[in-house]
This record gives structure tokens, sequence and C-alpha cells, in this order.
């Protein structure tokens, strides 16, 4: 039970201090689970990323249920899911009536004004640190630079995106640990 609660606070609290979404999650939960709490290691998290992104439904909730399961099963799933959706509707709930009577003064524009400034950088730093942990060799750089320019010129949707980006993964490994092998044959 002890164990329960500490999941569920520590996913309330990236629930309730993080602004922007999903993506905004992700360094912040990064640090609670990778480095204070060791739930999960660095390397992991960037699976954990990839699942969350490649099942329906956003990211932020997708990534706490799967790490809540891996640290204590379907209790633990609930537990992180829950902690992660809380902050954000008890904030709603109670603001709903402020922002709609004073949303458009200019003293509230200038303040999410500047939360989406410090929204976009989280974002940049989530994608520094995937960036550094999932570029490995010149395959995942080229399957990252390809999947970049079908996104944002081609506007390929992102399902699309992931499924070429694991049939291209299992093609170039696949001839590239064939070429390993053959050459220590030699």
């Amino acid at each position: 039970m002890k164990l329960l609660w500490e999941i569920f606070i520590t996913f309330f609290k990236i629930g309730a201090f993080t602004f922007g979404g999903g993506y905004a999650m992700i360094p912040l939960m990064q640090h609670e689970v990778c480095t204070l709490k060791k739930w999960v290691r660095e390397e992991d998290m960037v699976d954990v990323l990839v699942v969350a992104q490649s099942t329906p439904g956003a990211i932020a909730i997708n990534s706490s249920t799967f790490i809540g399961y891996k640290i204590a099963g379907i209790k633990g799933a609930f537990a992180a899911t829950l902690g992660v959706i809380l902050p954000a509707f008890l904030i709603i709930l109670s603001l709903a009536g402020l922002l709609m009577k004073y949303g458009d003064s200019a003293i509230m524009l200038k303040v999410f004004y500047g939360i989406r400034a410090v929204v976009v950088a989280l974002i940049v730093a989530a994608v520094f640190k995937m960036f550094k942990s999932c570029i490995t060799d010149y395959g995942t750089l080229l399957i990252a630079v390809i999947s970049f320019f079908l996104l944002f010129y081609f506007r390929l949707t992102p399902v699309v995106a992931i499924i070429i980006g694991g049939i291209a993964g299992l093609i170039i490994y696949k001839v590239f640990l064939f070429s390993q092998d053959t050459k220590g044959d030699n």
C-alpha cells in the first residue's frame, strides 16, 4: 500500500506541476521515475515513450499507466493514471469559471504567453534528451531524419510514420547484423 501511495503522489506531482500537455511532462516524468525514484532506467524510458506514443490516448496518461504497471501491476497502473489525471481535472474544474470570466484580460493573456514559452522549452529539452538516447548510430539517425521530413514536409500521419520507422529499423538492422556476421566469418 505504501508503494501505491508513493506512485500516486509522484504522478500527482507530475500532473500538478506540468503545463502544456503530455510532451511537456516528459522531462519531469524522466527526472522523477528515472533519476529520483529509479523505478525505470533512462534507456527503458525511451521504450515507454515509444509504446505510449504508439497506442491510442494521451502520451502522459499512457506513459504513467505503463510505468505504474511496470512498478506494481494493475494497482500501480491505476495509482499512476489517477495521480497524473487528477490534478488537471481538479484545476480545470476549479478554474473553468474564472477562465471563462477573466480569460481575455490583459494579465491572463500575458501569464499564458509566458507559460507557452516555457512549454516550448520543456518540449525541446525532452527532444534533446530523447535524441541522445535514441540516436545511437547512423541507422537511427537516418530513420529520424527521413521521418522528420515525411512528417513535417509531407504531413505524413504519425501512425504511418511509426509503422514505416519500425519496418525501416527491421530492414536496416537485419542487413546490418547480417553484414556483421559475414565479416566475422572471413
